[in-house]
């Protein structure tokens, strides 16, 4: 827990109601959607004017500081909460705000005496922040900004660490994630966590903010090329082998997709020394004094692939509403629910023959192809692969826990070990429990998930696969689809 507090001149105090975590963690769960940003207790977002984001990236670690410009256009003051989204492989380091000129940093404290301080500043009178890790989703952390006064400026920084995966075509990836996409929860369930916000929504060239990004990109490995999926100014290199690298968005871009930084190495198997000195102010022999070294080692081990029939392959496809929408913003020609579909038939089409196979559908309720998994041979594999082009996303919302107990609850086929294969673009607010129910059963099943869009859940897509022993890949176009099917494809036998 991150806990500040700074002098608040303001006649107004809040201490006849509860803060708005309070309010959050009181009320029962509703359907609704979630945005991210500054937002008000009614959860209205505080109009964003800028972002800022300044990108380093060290071999294959990523610290990144983002800066965002919020002003209170509302005639009166008001209590706001940040919402920011972010991979499930990162760790905050730093929190700070500039409210009106006045600068505010966050120091790190227990959980219980963050929450008891924050209480006490804002019942005092006192301008109070609280960043904490969301209860539901390690994806995203928020934080308490407190009192805001009509007219106030805030700029909010958050700095954060990232370990950057690795494609499978070697390429070192980093995302920068636009709004998240909607996340549903179940109304039946009590649930602890602040994001049931409303997304707000604007036509792309009506967007009222802008984003800047400026990254460096360092390694003795040498840097082949860099892509990305959005304009980029020229790429500056730096060294005869290319060693160093800054590029930055060019002018005039709008935040209004996530934007994606493709990095090849030209040794990206060669190991790799970053070395960082301990600050002088600090203790000698002193966690943050004492100097810190990261050793990089990326082997290139051929693949082994080993022809075998065994294998119970079941395929859970997300068919929620929200899988009707665009892959991104960039790309609307192709919806969601049809690149999950085009991802399942390659792989349908690249299991081994006499293995056995289901295939489920997946939203407030769900449904089979077959009663029980069958046995693949040309005949069912085709009449597979027809169904799954007639499937629509017309399942409502994304409960994925029931079906996945019954794959699990069903008696395995002797000499077939369990494979399971997700498709989802969002997160249902019971994501630890479907994680949980994973782990339980890992003795006897791996499970593969397919992050379908921008915006996926890197808490739930990552955390399944991991816990599992598979693998997990996001599905953000088209164009680089047969790379990301081919992991799993390679080891699902093994």
């Amino acid at each position: 827990q991150f806990c500040s507090e700074g002098p608040y001149q303001s006649r107004s105090r809040l201490s006849e109601k509860p803060s708005i975590l309070q309010q959050h963690q009181d009320r029962n769960s509703v359907n609704m959607v979630r945005s991210s940003g500054l937002l008000t207790g009614v959860k209205d977002p505080v109009a964003l004017k800028s972002i800022a984001v300044t990108l380093s990236i060290n071999d294959f670690v990523a610290g990144v500081s983002a800066t965002l410009n919020y002003e209170n256009e509302e005639k009166d003051p008001l209590e706001a909460f940040f919402v920011f989204p972010m991979d499930e492989d990162s760790a905050v380091y730093s929190f700070e705000a500039l409210v009106d000129g006045k600068k505010i940093v966050a120091e790190l404290q227990d959980k219980y005496q963050a929450h008891k301080r924050y209480e006490e500043a804002l019942s005092g009178g006192f301008q109070a922040y609280l960043l904490e890790e969301d209860k539901c989703s390690r994806d995203v952390f928020c934080c308490n900004v407190g009192n805001l006064q009509p007219g106030s400026k805030v700029a909010l920084t958050i700095k954060y660490v990232q370990e950057l995966p690795l494609e499978d075509d070697g390429a070192l990836r980093y995302v920068l994630p636009a709004i998240l996409n909607p996340r549903y929860h179940l109304s039946e369930q009590s649930v602890d966590s602040s994001l049931d916000l409303k997304t707000p929504i604007f036509p792309l060239e009506d967007l009222p903010y802008t984003l800047s990004m400026v990254a460096t990109i360092s390694s003795q490995l040498g840097i082949r090329t860099i892509q990305s999926n959005c304009p980029l100014s020229s790429i500056d290199y730096i060294g005869e082998n290319k060693t160093s690298a800054q590029v930055s968005l060019a002018e005039g871009h709008k935040f209004d997709r996530d934007v994606e930084l493709l990095i090849f190495y030209r040794k990206v198997h060669s190991p790799s020394v970053a070395v960082e000195m301990g600050m002088p102010e600090r203790e000698a022999d002193s966690l943050m004094g004492a100097p810190s070294a990261m050793v990089s080692f990326y082997p290139d081990i051929p693949e082994v692939e080993t022809a075998t029939k065994c294998g119970e392959f079941v395929f859970l496809m997300d068919r929620s509403g929200s899988m009707k929408s665009p892959m991104s913003s960039q790309n609307r020609s192709q919806l969601r629910i049809d690149a999950a579909k085009e991802t399942l038939i390659l792989l349908l089409k690249s299991l081994p023959m006499g293995c056995y196979f289901n295939i489920y559908g997946f939203g407030s309720t769900h449904e089979a192809f077959f009663p029980k998994s069958v046995r693949y041979t040309q005949e069912t594999m085709e009449k597979a692969v027809e169904k799954v082009k007639l499937m629509l996303a017309d399942l409502g919302g994304t409960e994925i826990l029931t079906p996945l107990r019954k794959v699990f609850r069903k008696p395995p086929i002797p000499g077939h070990p369990l494979q399971v294969f997700v498709f989802t673009d969002g997160e249902v607010a019971e994501t630890f429990n479907v994680i949980r129910e994973v782990k339980f059963h890992s003795k006897r099943h791996r499970c593969f998930s397919f992050g379908i869009g921008e915006g996926a859940s890197t808490s739930l897509i990552k955390n399944i696969a991991r816990v599992s022993g598979g693998t997990a890949e996001f599905i953000t176009g088209n164009d680089r689809m047969q790379s990301k099917v081919g992991g799993p494809l390679c080891i699902k036998s093994g």
